[in-house]
């Protein structure tokens, strides 16, 4: 069980700093388990997780004992939209405390996930969720494919 967590809470007012804390939470997440994307492509994603952010519905935070924010989540109408933890604080029960809450508290039953990473792929059917669609191209049109789950 994560320990080290203080509060996972859902923010409702997001400021530029808050934003810009969540933008470097993305990119360690993202440097530790996307491995197939070239630096070129995550300083490309990276321009728009500032709004992704911005406009998710539920946009959830878990901060650590210290008070600083570690992970967090967004989720819209019942979808996992993005889910992305500290590369440090990885490995430690913090996803299966956040896709929890976002199941009970806001009925979360589907995700997509990048295909190519396969460690996500594996923590979502450990959490409940398969497979039902597949496509090529992520939804930007780029040649990461996507896996649609369900729970």
């Amino acid at each position: 069980m994560y320990n080290a967590v203080m509060k996972i809470y859902e923010v409702h007012y997001r400021t530029p700093e808050l934003i810009d804390n969540l933008v470097s939470i993305w990119e360690s997440s993202v440097r530790a388990t996307h491995l197939f994307l070239s630096e070129s492509g995550i300083l490309n994603i990276k321009k728009y997780v500032p709004e992704a952010l911005a406009g998710v519905e539920h946009l959830i935070i878990a901060e650590n004992a210290k008070g600083e924010a570690v992970a967090f989540m967004g989720v819209q109408n019942g979808s996992l939209e993005m889910l992305f933890i500290q590369a440090a604080e990885r490995k430690k029960g913090l996803g299966k405390l956040l896709i929890e809450k976002g199941i009970n508290e806001y009925s979360i039953n589907r995700l997509a996930v990048n295909e190519q990473n396969p460690q996500a792929k594996g923590f979502y059917e450990h959490m409940g969720f398969s497979v039902y669609k597949r496509t090529e191209l992520d939804e930007q049109g780029n040649p990461y494919p996507l896996l649609y789950m369900k729970r």
